[in-house]
């Protein structure tokens, strides 16, 4: 695109998922207005990398364009663990150029407890379900009640074989006699209800739907909406109170040859700072804005106090255990290892028509899950008063999601070089922990994060890990393509427990007993889970749109407390995280920032 002129209309910093669809909304309803994107990773325009779904392997891995990876410090890192990390996208379109393409939305009681416990208007499910709708081409029942069929972002099954995700399937109608079967499991009520699962996937074409293609490439021909990809905004310039300009300076990781002096672009009307949970708070820090205990060890003058900055980290936790596939099976195992071969073949069958491992995910199946009376019994006493508080009064909130994957996913679990392979895993929707990150450097935007993750070994998850484990056990063993357990993922059992499957390389019948844990066998579950699982890269909440005296950073508006003309507009302001793949919120939060925004400019939002 055009390089920038001086002076704009509406700057974003950022331009990761929710600023592409503000900015595009924006654009395409009032094409005269000025807007600038300054984006500090690269553009993703018909990259295959980034429209192939099944490349996503390749677009989170350290030292690369794409992706920044954030570690927390030894002292902030719970005993046990080698260490805590996780990653934020880099790139024109943020996650939803690189994530797993999950379509996965929360339910109504979250974006109601939005508006109702934390006092912000205009945020209920009742409000946010037709902007839900209003982004989406839901291929999968264009006549569905509470899905969209006309917005720019397709959602689908994908058009990748699903044959570990039906066994996954088949295991459960056998299996589990106290849940059911759905078509629709985003409908922000459905719960206890196997499915297929959709994906943010162009059936027909294959391709990813992101928000870079979805909402921004698409508009090249307004010479007015301007993209500088490959900067960082390293702070918002505030003068008498107000937000009128960005400085922003060259990224190294992605431009290593380009010059390190700064621009300076103003903005007469509104500067949104939409830089991810990470991002954001990382600006409006360097801006002046946030603690004075942050603010001061650093140098930097204090513009406005919002200790609120940067506080309130939220992420979803995540376990998948790996498993040996049958050698019929068809999974991604060969494209996630980098095969020549397999990547061209699959890439080639994808160009011609859309189809095959490229059009999918390796997530064919799941469950929005909530334990019974009688499983919640079984769970454990902290487990129970975390329920009784949080899901007990919300029958439509789920626990966890549980699915099956067609591929080795786990980190620290090395696949064998032509082996296949598949997973059974969930992520916990609410976990009781809450971290935080703060920037390191009055001046340097790459400078890694001072990053707390909270209190991510508490009992009452660990409880429910426990559970979870076993569950995601008993189903991959009674799948058809169960070979046996992958063996740098088992449990350190005591020799001679019942919990050993030595030898075991053929599925069980669905009908066989559970396996029987030991206290003894319950602490080397907890030791594996402490070593395999992962934080989802879903972070949320550190500019919560909450009360300024609560630890809030922006009001129902979007609005920055204390300084007028800026906003914040990503996950960030969650005031605490949905119980689902963070992709479609994301989304909503950026229709919704631009009604919010076009309501301020007195202009009307197509």
């Amino acid at each position: 695109m055009s390089q920038p002129t001086a002076e704009f209309d509406i700057i974003f910093a950022g331009g990761g998922t929710t600023a592409c669809v503000a900015a595009g909304r924006l654009a395409a309803a009032d094409p005269s207005l000025k807007i600038l994107v300054v984006e500090a990773g690269p553009h993703t325009q018909e990259d295959p990398k980034h429209l192939e779904a099944g490349r996503f392997f390749h677009l989170l891995v350290p030292g690369g364009k794409t992706a920044r990876f954030n570690i927390a410090s030894p002292e902030n890192t719970p005993q046990g663990r080698a260490m805590v990390a996780t990653a934020t996208a880099q790139c024109l379109g943020g996650g939803s150029s690189l994530n797993f393409v999950m379509y996965n939305r929360a339910a109504a009681s979250e974006y109601n407890e939005w508006e109702s416990k934390f006092s912000n208007p205009g945020w209920g499910s009742k409000d946010l379900l037709p902007l839900l709708k209003k982004c989406e081409t839901y291929e999968i029942d264009p006549n569905a009640e509470t899905h969209g069929s006309s917005g720019p972002l397709h959602v689908s099954y994908g058009a990748s074989p699903s044959q570990i995700g039906q066994q996954f399937l088949d295991v459960a109608s056998q299996y589990d006699k106290d849940r059911t079967f759905t078509e629709d499991s985003n409908d922000l009520h459905t719960v206890n209800a196997y499915a297929r699962w959709p994906k943010f996937i162009d059936g027909k074409t294959g391709r990813r739907a992101d928000t870079a293609h979805g909402y921004i490439y698409g508009l090249q021909g307004n010479k007015n909406l301007q993209v500088v990809a490959g900067a960082h905004v390293k702070r918002i310039i505030i003068e008498n109170g107000r937000a009128v300009g960005v400085e922003y300076v060259s990224n190294a990781q992605v431009n290593p040859d380009a010059t390190t002096a700064s621009t300076i672009a103003y903005a007469k009307k509104q500067i949104v700072v939409s830089a991810g949970s990470w991002g954001s708070p990382a600006i409006l820090e360097r801006s002046g804005v946030g603690s004075a205990a942050v603010l001061g060890k650093l140098g930097i003058k204090q513009v406005v106090d919002l200790p609120g900055v940067g506080e309130r980290l939220q992420d979803h936790f995540c376990s998948i255990t790996t498993h040996i596939a049958s050698d019929e099976s068809v999974t991604l195992d060969a494209i996630a290892q980098g095969n020549p071969a397999e990547i061209e073949k699959w890439h080639n069958q994808w160009v011609k028509d859309g189809t095959g491992l490229m059009a999918g995910n390796a997530m064919d199946a799941g469950i929005k899950y909530r334990p019974t009376e009688t499983e919640l019994q079984t769970i454990g006493p902290k487990f129970r008063a975390v329920w009784d508080s949080l899901y007990a009064n919300a029958p439509d909130r789920s626990v966890m999601w549980l699915g099956a994957s067609s591929v080795c996913l786990t980190p620290g679990v090395p696949p064998t070089p032509g082996q296949k392979y598949f997973g059974v895993g969930y992520f916990l929707n609410q976990p009781n922990f809450i971290g935080s990150t703060h920037i390191t450097s009055a001046d340097d935007p790459n400078a890694p994060y001072d990053y707390n993750p909270g209190d991510i070994d508490n009992e009452a998850d660990m409880e429910f890990h426990v559970y979870a484990y076993k569950l995601s056990r008993e189903f991959a063993r009674r799948m058809a393509c169960f070979r046996g357990e992958h063996p740098a993922q088992v449990p350190a059992f005591p020799e001679g427990s019942a919990a050993l499957l030595k030898g075991v390389t053929a599925p069980v019948p669905a009908d066989a007993p559970n396996v029987q844990y030991t206290a003894e066998d319950d602490k080397a579950i907890r030791d594996m889970v402490k070593k395999f699982s992962m934080i989802a890269n879903h972070a949320a909440g550190t500019c919560a749109m909450m009360a300024r005296e609560q630890g809030g950073v922006v009001d129902s508006r979007l609005n920055v407390y204390g300084v007028a003309g800026l906003k914040v507009a990503d996950l960030s302001i969650s005031p605490v995280i949905v119980g689902a793949n963070t992709y479609s919120t994301a989304v909503v939060i950026g229709e919704k920032a631009a009604v919010l925004i076009a309501e301020d400019l007195g202009i009307s939002v197509v």
